[in-house]
């Protein structure tokens, strides 16, 4: 496949894949993921070349003009499209599958010191949501799905869903239930533990409101029980009754 035929392919890609991209003109001007995904091949060529300072230099003004940084030595497939790709970070040793989806904030880094495979292996077709780190030499499987801000630092089978901080993990999706993962959103892990939180304020707040109900109508009855509330005060006094006029 030559350069021309790629970059149509790039193009196609962002037009199925971003219900907001309107004309080529746009799309060549105004996607910096397509934009970092290009000049990285030309880094990564060079890289494979050995000439690593040039390499290095590309990804340097790469990630200067788009904000997105990818090593030379990253390994990236077909179609590949990165989502408004603000943040992003792809290791050296990384290694992407073809039509990958990544969201801006993506992490995909590292945690050894030591030179060798330390970055993550995406598999085909894999989805992962804004700010999602991937930590390690771990493989996501193909056709797998990770939900923003999550933190994945285990493997991923293929296909399945990875949601949280670690990540847990949701298995055996059909293809309809991965689209409609897809099309819906990724699940926003923060988001959905605001919302526990908000509803257990919210039953904690009725669980007051009763408990005060229930000690003001228990002072009430205490009240009642020692004259001194509205219905004791009401009736005749005892004393002021005599047994001959209830007679």
């Amino acid at each position: 496949m030559n350069v021309y035929t790629t970059m149509r392919e790039d193009i196609r890609t962002v037009f199925r894949k971003d219900p907001a991209a309107r004309s080529v003109l746009e799309v060549l001007t105004c996607y910096p993921g397509l934009h970092s995904i290009w000049m990285h091949r030309l880094a990564h060529a060079l890289w494979k070349r050995r000439c690593f300072f040039v390499g290095r230099f590309i990804s340097h003004v790469n990630r200067f003009l788009t904000g997105i940084e990818i090593h030379p030595g990253a390994t990236i497939g077909k179609r590949l499209f990165i989502d408004h790709g603000s943040g992003v970070v792809i290791g050296e040793t990384a290694e992407i599958g073809d039509d990958a989806h990544l969201y801006q904030g993506v992490v995909l880094g590292g945690v050894s010191l030591k030179k060798g495979k330390r970055h993550p292996t995406i598999g085909k077709g894999v989805v992962i949501g804004a700010g999602a780190i991937v930590l390690g030499p771990v493989s996501v499987g193909d056709e797998a799905r990770i939900g923003a801000a999550s933190l994945v630092t285990d493997n991923v089978p293929p296909r399945a869903l990875a949601v949280g901080v670690p990540a847990r993990l949701s298995l055996g999706f059909s293809d309809r239930e991965l689209q409609e993962l897809t099309d819906n959103k990724l699940p926003d892990p923060i988001a959905e533990a605001f919302q526990l939180m908000s509803r257990q304020i919210e039953t904690l707040k009725r669980r007051l409101e009763e408990v005060e109900q229930k000690q003001e109508t228990r002072e009430d009855v205490d009240k009642y029980a020692e004259g001194k509330g509205e219905i004791a005060t009401t009736l005749p006094a005892a004393d002021e009754c005599s047994m001959g006029e209830g007679i």
